[in-house]
Protein backbone atom coordinates (compact mmCIF):
# COMPACT_ATOMS: atom_id res chain seq x y z
CA UNK A 1 0.00 0.00 0.00
CA UNK A 2 2.61 2.29 -0.91
CA UNK A 3 0.90 4.43 -2.88
CA UNK A 4 -2.93 5.98 -3.97
CA UNK A 5 -3.16 3.43 -6.58
CA UNK A 6 -1.88 0.50 -4.75
CA UNK A 7 -4.05 1.58 -1.50
CA UNK A 8 -7.28 2.12 -4.13
CA UNK A 9 -6.86 -1.89 -5.46
CA UNK A 10 -5.99 -3.64 -2.24
CA UNK A 11 -8.90 -2.30 -0.90
CA UNK A 12 -11.16 -3.70 -4.29
CA UNK A 13 -9.23 -6.40 -3.83
CA UNK A 14 -9.97 -6.82 0.14
CA UNK A 15 -13.68 -6.27 -0.35
CA UNK A 16 -15.20 -6.24 -3.75
CA UNK A 17 -13.80 -7.03 -7.43
CA UNK A 18 -13.70 -6.47 -10.81
CA UNK A 19 -15.16 -7.89 -13.92
CA UNK A 20 -13.35 -9.32 -16.84
CA UNK A 21 -14.90 -5.98 -18.23
CA UNK A 22 -13.22 -4.18 -16.02
CA UNK A 23 -16.29 -2.85 -14.30
CA UNK A 24 -16.32 -2.80 -9.86
CA UNK A 25 -18.74 -4.60 -8.31
CA UNK A 26 -19.54 -4.43 -4.78
CA UNK A 27 -21.48 -7.19 -3.31
CA UNK A 28 -20.87 -9.07 -6.93
CA UNK A 29 -23.45 -6.70 -8.58
CA UNK A 30 -21.69 -3.66 -11.01
CA UNK A 31 -21.55 -0.62 -10.02
CA UNK A 32 -22.75 0.28 -13.32
CA UNK A 33 -26.17 -1.51 -13.01
CA UNK A 34 -26.45 0.14 -9.45
CA UNK A 35 -25.97 3.52 -10.96
CA UNK A 36 -28.57 3.29 -13.80
CA UNK A 37 -30.92 1.39 -11.45
CA UNK A 38 -30.73 3.75 -8.57
CA UNK A 39 -29.02 7.33 -10.84
CA UNK A 40 -26.22 8.90 -9.18
CA UNK A 41 -24.30 10.30 -7.37
CA UNK A 42 -24.97 7.45 -5.13
CA UNK A 43 -23.95 5.84 -2.02
CA UNK A 44 -23.72 1.72 -2.08
CA UNK A 45 -22.81 -0.12 0.87
CA UNK A 46 -22.04 -4.23 1.03
CA UNK A 47 -23.93 -6.21 4.03
CA UNK A 48 -21.29 -8.89 3.37
CA UNK A 49 -18.19 -6.72 4.03
CA UNK A 50 -19.33 -5.17 7.20
CA UNK A 51 -20.42 -8.91 8.53
CA UNK A 52 -16.92 -10.01 7.72
CA UNK A 53 -14.98 -7.11 9.30
CA UNK A 54 -17.84 -7.42 12.74
CA UNK A 55 -17.03 -11.10 13.18
CA UNK A 56 -13.52 -10.74 12.67
CA UNK A 57 -13.24 -7.87 15.30
CA UNK A 58 -15.35 -9.81 17.83
CA UNK A 59 -13.01 -13.11 17.36
CA UNK A 60 -9.79 -10.94 17.85
CA UNK A 61 -11.34 -9.43 20.88
CA UNK A 62 -12.96 -12.71 22.08
CA UNK A 63 -12.58 -13.26 25.87
CA UNK A 64 -11.61 -9.46 26.58
CA UNK A 65 -14.33 -7.26 24.98
CA UNK A 66 -17.49 -7.57 23.31
CA UNK A 67 -18.33 -4.73 20.14
CA UNK A 68 -21.22 -2.34 19.75
CA UNK A 69 -21.65 -0.34 16.78
CA UNK A 70 -21.22 3.21 17.09
CA UNK A 71 -24.18 4.86 15.31
CA UNK A 72 -22.87 8.16 13.95
CA UNK A 73 -20.55 6.39 11.98
CA UNK A 74 -23.67 5.55 9.99
CA UNK A 75 -27.03 5.97 11.10
CA UNK A 76 -29.34 4.27 8.54
CA UNK A 77 -31.63 1.51 9.82
CA UNK A 78 -30.83 -0.78 7.61
CA UNK A 79 -27.10 -0.57 8.20
CA UNK A 80 -27.72 -0.64 12.22
CA UNK A 81 -29.66 -3.70 11.79
CA UNK A 82 -26.73 -5.36 9.93
CA UNK A 83 -25.09 -5.41 13.40
CA UNK A 84 -28.17 -5.82 15.19
CA UNK A 85 -28.75 -9.25 14.04
CA UNK A 86 -25.05 -9.99 14.50
CA UNK A 87 -25.53 -9.31 18.06
CA UNK A 88 -24.29 -5.78 18.57
CA UNK A 89 -25.80 -2.94 20.86
CA UNK A 90 -25.42 0.25 19.55
CA UNK A 91 -23.93 3.37 20.82
CA UNK A 92 -26.23 6.33 20.01
CA UNK A 93 -25.67 10.52 20.40
CA UNK A 94 -28.60 11.88 20.30
CA UNK A 95 -32.33 10.70 20.69
CA UNK A 96 -32.86 9.94 17.61
CA UNK A 97 -29.91 7.83 17.05
CA UNK A 98 -32.05 6.15 19.77
CA UNK A 99 -34.90 5.93 17.58
CA UNK A 100 -33.30 4.45 14.42
CA UNK A 101 -31.51 1.79 16.49
CA UNK A 102 -34.93 0.45 18.40
CA UNK A 103 -36.06 0.65 14.39
CA UNK A 104 -33.36 -1.56 13.30
CA UNK A 105 -34.02 -4.29 16.29
CA UNK A 106 -31.65 -2.79 19.09
CA UNK A 107 -32.76 -3.56 22.06
CA UNK A 108 -32.92 -0.40 24.57
CA UNK A 109 -31.26 -2.42 27.46
CA UNK A 110 -28.31 -2.46 24.64
CA UNK A 111 -28.08 0.65 23.74
CA UNK A 112 -25.40 3.46 25.48
CA UNK A 113 -25.86 7.31 25.31
CA UNK A 114 -22.52 9.30 25.05
CA UNK A 115 -22.39 13.41 24.27
CA UNK A 116 -21.44 16.31 25.97
CA UNK A 117 -24.58 18.16 25.28
CA UNK A 118 -27.62 15.85 26.10
CA UNK A 119 -31.08 18.07 26.19
CA UNK A 120 -33.99 17.59 28.34
CA UNK A 121 -36.01 15.95 25.28
CA UNK A 122 -33.44 13.96 24.04
CA UNK A 123 -32.96 12.31 27.77
CA UNK A 124 -36.59 12.21 28.39
CA UNK A 125 -36.79 9.87 25.32
CA UNK A 126 -34.06 8.09 25.81
CA UNK A 127 -35.07 7.54 29.51
CA UNK A 128 -38.68 7.10 28.53
CA UNK A 129 -37.75 4.49 26.39
CA UNK A 130 -35.57 2.31 28.54
CA UNK A 131 -32.10 3.11 27.48
CA UNK A 132 -29.55 0.76 28.84
CA UNK A 133 -27.26 3.17 30.26
CA UNK A 134 -26.06 7.23 30.01
CA UNK A 135 -22.34 8.50 30.00
CA UNK A 136 -22.58 11.59 31.74
CA UNK A 137 -20.16 14.43 30.75
CA UNK A 138 -20.60 17.50 32.95
CA UNK A 139 -22.33 18.71 36.15
CA UNK A 140 -25.21 19.99 34.30
CA UNK A 141 -25.72 16.64 32.81
CA UNK A 142 -25.99 14.83 36.12
CA UNK A 143 -28.63 17.36 37.21
CA UNK A 144 -30.58 17.19 34.16
CA UNK A 145 -30.46 13.01 33.83
CA UNK A 146 -31.15 13.45 37.70
CA UNK A 147 -34.50 14.95 36.84
CA UNK A 148 -35.18 13.32 33.98
CA UNK A 149 -35.30 9.92 35.73
CA UNK A 150 -37.47 11.89 38.83
CA UNK A 151 -40.23 12.69 35.89
CA UNK A 152 -40.09 8.93 34.79
CA UNK A 153 -40.39 7.41 37.88
CA UNK A 154 -37.15 5.65 37.35
CA UNK A 155 -33.04 4.62 38.91
CA UNK A 156 -31.13 5.29 35.45
CA UNK A 157 -27.86 3.08 35.00
CA UNK A 158 -25.23 5.71 33.99
CA UNK A 159 -20.96 5.81 33.53
CA UNK A 160 -18.72 8.52 34.21
CA UNK A 161 -16.90 9.08 30.93
CA UNK A 162 -13.75 10.69 31.55
CA UNK A 163 -11.31 12.67 29.91
CA UNK A 164 -8.31 10.81 30.43
CA UNK A 165 -4.40 12.48 30.88
CA UNK A 166 -2.02 13.34 28.04
CA UNK A 167 -0.25 9.89 28.32
CA UNK A 168 -3.14 8.20 27.23
CA UNK A 169 -3.71 10.22 24.21
CA UNK A 170 -3.73 8.38 20.63
CA UNK A 171 -4.80 8.28 17.21
CA UNK A 172 -4.87 10.64 14.38
CA UNK A 173 -7.75 12.87 16.44
CA UNK A 174 -7.27 13.23 19.97
CA UNK A 175 -10.31 13.52 21.81
CA UNK A 176 -8.41 13.35 25.66
CA UNK A 177 -5.19 14.43 27.27
CA UNK A 178 -6.14 18.07 26.77
CA UNK A 179 -8.79 20.82 27.55
CA UNK A 180 -11.99 18.65 26.49
CA UNK A 181 -15.52 18.97 26.02
CA UNK A 182 -15.86 15.78 26.01
CA UNK A 183 -16.18 14.26 29.76
CA UNK A 184 -14.78 14.99 33.24
CA UNK A 185 -11.26 15.52 33.36
CA UNK A 186 -9.88 12.75 34.84
CA UNK A 187 -8.17 14.84 38.25
CA UNK A 188 -11.95 15.11 38.80
CA UNK A 189 -12.94 11.81 39.01
CA UNK A 190 -13.59 11.81 43.19
CA UNK A 191 -15.46 14.69 43.07
CA UNK A 192 -17.51 13.84 40.09
CA UNK A 193 -18.51 10.06 41.61
CA UNK A 194 -19.29 11.71 44.60
CA UNK A 195 -21.82 14.38 42.82
CA UNK A 196 -23.37 11.20 40.91
CA UNK A 197 -23.50 8.58 44.53
CA UNK A 198 -25.52 11.35 46.38
CA UNK A 199 -28.30 11.09 43.45
CA UNK A 200 -30.64 8.67 44.36
CA UNK A 201 -32.33 8.27 41.12
CA UNK A 202 -28.95 7.85 39.34
CA UNK A 203 -26.65 4.70 39.70
CA UNK A 204 -23.26 4.52 38.71
CA UNK A 205 -21.74 1.13 37.23
CA UNK A 206 -19.35 2.23 34.82
CA UNK A 207 -16.74 4.26 33.05
CA UNK A 208 -15.80 5.20 29.40
CA UNK A 209 -12.98 6.45 28.10
CA UNK A 210 -12.55 7.65 24.43
CA UNK A 211 -9.19 8.83 24.13
CA UNK A 212 -8.90 9.12 20.64
CA UNK A 213 -10.23 8.01 16.86
CA UNK A 214 -9.23 7.00 13.85
CA UNK A 215 -6.08 4.72 15.66
CA UNK A 216 -3.93 2.36 13.33
CA UNK A 217 -1.49 1.53 15.79
CA UNK A 218 -2.03 -1.68 17.91
CA UNK A 219 -0.10 -0.44 20.95
CA UNK A 220 -1.81 2.66 21.16
CA UNK A 221 -4.86 1.40 21.52
CA UNK A 222 -3.75 -1.43 23.94
CA UNK A 223 -2.13 1.49 25.64
CA UNK A 224 -5.02 3.08 26.21
CA UNK A 225 -7.55 0.30 27.03
CA UNK A 226 -4.85 -0.75 29.92
CA UNK A 227 -5.02 2.62 31.11
CA UNK A 228 -8.50 2.99 31.12
CA UNK A 229 -8.83 -0.48 33.57
CA UNK A 230 -6.52 1.81 35.48
CA UNK A 231 -9.21 4.32 35.75
CA UNK A 232 -11.79 1.63 36.20
CA UNK A 233 -10.28 0.39 39.36
CA UNK A 234 -9.99 4.08 40.81
CA UNK A 235 -13.62 4.46 40.46
CA UNK A 236 -14.64 0.80 41.56
CA UNK A 237 -12.80 2.09 45.08
CA UNK A 238 -14.48 5.23 45.02
CA UNK A 239 -17.65 3.28 45.39
CA UNK A 240 -16.75 0.35 47.11
CA UNK A 241 -18.76 -2.24 45.09
CA UNK A 242 -17.85 -3.85 41.32
CA UNK A 243 -18.53 -1.98 37.58
CA UNK A 244 -20.48 -3.01 35.31
CA UNK A 245 -19.52 -1.49 32.60
CA UNK A 246 -16.32 -0.53 31.18
CA UNK A 247 -16.97 1.23 27.79
CA UNK A 248 -12.95 1.65 26.24
CA UNK A 249 -14.68 3.66 23.51
CA UNK A 250 -14.04 2.98 19.39
CA UNK A 251 -11.29 4.70 17.96
CA UNK A 252 -9.95 1.85 15.72
CA UNK A 253 -8.87 3.25 12.33
CA UNK A 254 -9.01 2.67 8.40
CA UNK A 255 -6.58 3.19 5.92
CA UNK A 256 -7.52 6.01 4.26
CA UNK A 257 -4.31 7.54 2.42
CA UNK A 258 -1.12 6.94 0.89
CA UNK A 259 1.48 5.14 3.67
CA UNK A 260 -1.88 4.16 5.38
CA UNK A 261 -1.53 0.86 7.14
CA UNK A 262 -4.39 -1.03 8.42
CA UNK A 263 -5.16 -2.24 12.02
CA UNK A 264 -3.31 -5.61 12.82
CA UNK A 265 -6.03 -7.40 14.44
CA UNK A 266 -3.13 -10.09 14.84
CA UNK A 267 -0.93 -7.24 16.70
CA UNK A 268 -4.08 -6.50 19.47
CA UNK A 269 -4.55 -10.32 19.39
CA UNK A 270 -1.31 -10.73 20.95
CA UNK A 271 -1.53 -7.71 23.70
CA UNK A 272 -4.72 -8.75 25.45
CA UNK A 273 -3.50 -11.39 28.12
CA UNK A 274 -1.93 -8.56 29.81
CA UNK A 275 -5.67 -6.85 29.92
CA UNK A 276 -7.50 -10.06 30.79
CA UNK A 277 -5.19 -10.85 33.77
CA UNK A 278 -5.53 -7.10 35.08
CA UNK A 279 -9.42 -7.60 35.23
CA UNK A 280 -9.19 -11.16 36.40
CA UNK A 281 -7.26 -10.07 39.33
CA UNK A 282 -10.04 -6.98 40.56
CA UNK A 283 -12.76 -8.28 41.88
CA UNK A 284 -14.26 -5.28 41.60
CA UNK A 285 -13.57 -5.80 37.16
CA UNK A 286 -13.46 -9.46 36.81
CA UNK A 287 -17.64 -9.36 36.05
CA UNK A 288 -17.55 -6.04 34.18
CA UNK A 289 -18.78 -5.95 30.48
CA UNK A 290 -16.33 -4.65 28.58
CA UNK A 291 -17.21 -3.07 25.30
CA UNK A 292 -15.39 -1.48 22.67
CA UNK A 293 -17.82 0.72 20.61
CA UNK A 294 -16.34 1.44 16.57
CA UNK A 295 -18.58 2.52 13.78
CA UNK A 296 -16.18 3.63 11.34
CA UNK A 297 -13.96 0.57 11.26
CA UNK A 298 -17.09 -1.14 10.71
CA UNK A 299 -18.72 0.10 8.47
CA UNK A 300 -16.30 2.76 5.65
CA UNK A 301 -14.53 -0.45 4.32
CA UNK A 302 -18.33 -1.75 3.15
CA UNK A 303 -19.27 1.52 1.11
CA UNK A 304 -18.35 3.16 -2.07
CA UNK A 305 -19.38 7.01 -3.25
CA UNK A 306 -20.35 6.63 -7.07
CA UNK A 307 -20.53 9.75 -8.90
CA UNK A 308 -21.06 10.25 -12.74
CA UNK A 309 -18.41 12.53 -15.04
CA UNK A 310 -20.16 15.48 -16.58
CA UNK A 311 -16.80 17.28 -18.54
CA UNK A 312 -13.28 16.78 -18.38
CA UNK A 313 -11.30 19.60 -19.17
CA UNK A 314 -7.88 20.68 -19.48
CA UNK A 315 -6.50 24.01 -17.84
CA UNK A 316 -3.32 25.18 -17.55
CA UNK A 317 -1.64 21.77 -17.73
CA UNK A 318 -4.01 20.12 -15.78
CA UNK A 319 -6.78 17.73 -16.09
CA UNK A 320 -10.20 18.20 -14.06
CA UNK A 321 -12.78 15.45 -14.16
CA UNK A 322 -16.11 17.24 -12.85
CA UNK A 323 -18.68 14.91 -11.57
CA UNK A 324 -22.48 15.10 -10.21
CA UNK A 325 -21.28 14.14 -6.69
CA UNK A 326 -18.87 16.34 -3.93
CA UNK A 327 -18.43 17.65 -1.01
CA UNK A 328 -22.16 17.95 -0.19
CA UNK A 329 -22.34 14.69 0.18
CA UNK A 330 -18.97 13.53 1.10
CA UNK A 331 -17.84 16.37 3.31
CA UNK A 332 -14.49 13.55 4.33
CA UNK A 333 -13.20 12.81 1.27
CA UNK A 334 -12.99 16.69 0.45
CA UNK A 335 -10.88 17.15 3.06
CA UNK A 336 -12.98 19.40 4.78
CA UNK A 337 -13.70 17.46 7.99
CA UNK A 338 -11.01 17.64 9.73
CA UNK A 339 -8.22 17.79 8.03
CA UNK A 340 -5.28 19.90 8.07
CA UNK A 341 -3.12 18.81 5.20
CA UNK A 342 -5.98 17.54 2.75
CA UNK A 343 -4.76 14.47 1.15
CA UNK A 344 -6.91 12.37 -1.29
CA UNK A 345 -9.14 9.27 -0.40
CA UNK A 346 -8.59 5.87 -2.57
CA UNK A 347 -10.53 6.81 -5.38
CA UNK A 348 -11.03 4.94 -8.73
CA UNK A 349 -12.58 4.27 -11.71
CA UNK A 350 -15.49 1.78 -11.92
CA UNK A 351 -14.78 0.78 -15.52
CA UNK A 352 -10.98 0.31 -15.67
CA UNK A 353 -9.21 -2.23 -17.91
CA UNK A 354 -5.23 -0.93 -16.67
CA UNK A 355 -2.95 0.87 -18.53
CA UNK A 356 -1.72 4.46 -18.99
CA UNK A 357 -2.96 6.70 -15.95
CA UNK A 358 -2.51 10.14 -15.33
CA UNK A 359 -3.13 12.49 -12.32
CA UNK A 360 -6.47 14.02 -12.15
CA UNK A 361 -8.03 16.37 -10.21
CA UNK A 362 -11.89 14.88 -9.41
CA UNK A 363 -14.11 17.70 -8.66
CA UNK A 364 -18.09 18.33 -7.36
CA UNK A 365 -20.23 20.38 -9.09
CA UNK A 366 -20.65 23.13 -6.46
CA UNK A 367 -19.28 26.35 -7.24
CA UNK A 368 -16.31 26.52 -4.58
CA UNK A 369 -13.12 25.49 -4.80
CA UNK A 370 -13.67 23.02 -1.70
CA UNK A 371 -15.59 21.17 -3.79
CA UNK A 372 -12.89 18.45 -4.77
CA UNK A 373 -13.22 14.82 -3.99
CA UNK A 374 -9.37 14.28 -5.22
CA UNK A 375 -6.20 16.32 -5.46
CA UNK A 376 -4.50 14.15 -8.15
CA UNK A 377 -5.73 10.59 -8.29
CA UNK A 378 -3.99 8.44 -10.86
CA UNK A 379 -6.80 7.10 -12.91
CA UNK A 380 -7.19 6.18 -16.59
CA UNK A 381 -8.98 8.29 -19.11
CA UNK A 382 -12.32 9.52 -18.58
CA UNK A 383 -15.14 10.85 -20.36
CA UNK A 384 -18.41 12.21 -19.76
CA UNK A 385 -20.76 9.42 -18.95
CA UNK A 386 -18.33 7.46 -17.12
CA UNK A 387 -18.10 6.67 -13.27
CA UNK A 388 -16.17 7.05 -10.33
CA UNK A 389 -15.89 5.68 -7.09
CA UNK A 390 -14.75 6.88 -3.82
CA UNK A 391 -13.61 3.59 -1.57
CA UNK A 392 -14.10 3.91 2.16
CA UNK A 393 -17.02 5.92 2.04
CA UNK A 394 -19.18 3.74 4.78
CA UNK A 395 -18.91 6.21 7.36
CA UNK A 396 -19.42 9.98 8.11
CA UNK A 397 -20.50 10.11 4.57
CA UNK A 398 -23.35 11.49 3.81
CA UNK A 399 -24.97 12.48 7.40
CA UNK A 400 -21.85 14.51 8.33
CA UNK A 401 -22.03 16.47 4.91
CA UNK A 402 -23.81 19.81 4.07
CA UNK A 403 -26.57 18.66 1.99
CA UNK A 404 -28.26 21.49 1.94
CA UNK A 405 -25.26 23.60 0.47
CA UNK A 406 -26.25 24.77 -3.31
CA UNK A 407 -29.70 23.11 -2.50
CA UNK A 408 -28.69 19.73 -5.17
CA UNK A 409 -30.46 16.76 -4.42
CA UNK A 410 -29.51 14.24 -2.08
CA UNK A 411 -28.51 10.51 -3.42
CA UNK A 412 -29.52 7.15 -2.75
CA UNK A 413 -28.18 4.86 -0.17
CA UNK A 414 -28.17 1.15 -1.41
CA UNK A 415 -27.43 -1.96 0.66
CA UNK A 416 -26.43 -4.69 -0.96
CA UNK A 417 -27.05 -8.13 0.46
CA UNK A 418 -26.78 -11.64 -0.73
CA UNK A 419 -26.53 -10.64 -4.10
CA UNK A 420 -29.27 -8.14 -4.06
CA UNK A 421 -29.55 -4.25 -4.21
CA UNK A 422 -31.90 -2.57 -1.61
CA UNK A 423 -32.94 1.39 -1.58
CA UNK A 424 -32.56 2.26 1.85
CA UNK A 425 -32.69 5.82 1.66
CA UNK A 426 -34.19 7.66 -1.50
CA UNK A 427 -33.04 10.07 -3.86
CA UNK A 428 -33.60 13.42 -2.83
CA UNK A 429 -35.59 16.66 -4.41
Amino acid sequence: MADAPDLAAALIAENFSRDASGVLRVGGLPLTELAKDFGTPLFVYDADTMRRTYRALCAALAGFAEVDFSVKANPNPAVIRVFSQEGAGAEIASGAEFDAAIRAGVPPEKILFAGPGKGAADLDRVIGGGIGEIHLENREEIVRVAAAAERHGVRVRVALRINPGATAQGGAMRMGGKPSPFGFDEEDIEAAIDIVEAAPRLRLVGLHLFAGTQGLKADTLLGQWSYGLGLAARIANRIGRPLETIDLGGGLGIPYFSGDTALDLGAIRAGLPDLIATLRADPKLASARVVLEPGRYLTGPAGVYVARVLAVKESRGSRFVITDGGMHHHLAASGNLGQIVKRDFPLAAVTDLGGERAATAVVGPLCTPLDMLARAAPLPPLAEGDLVAVLQSGAYGLTASPTGFLSHPTPAEVLVDGGEAREIRARGP
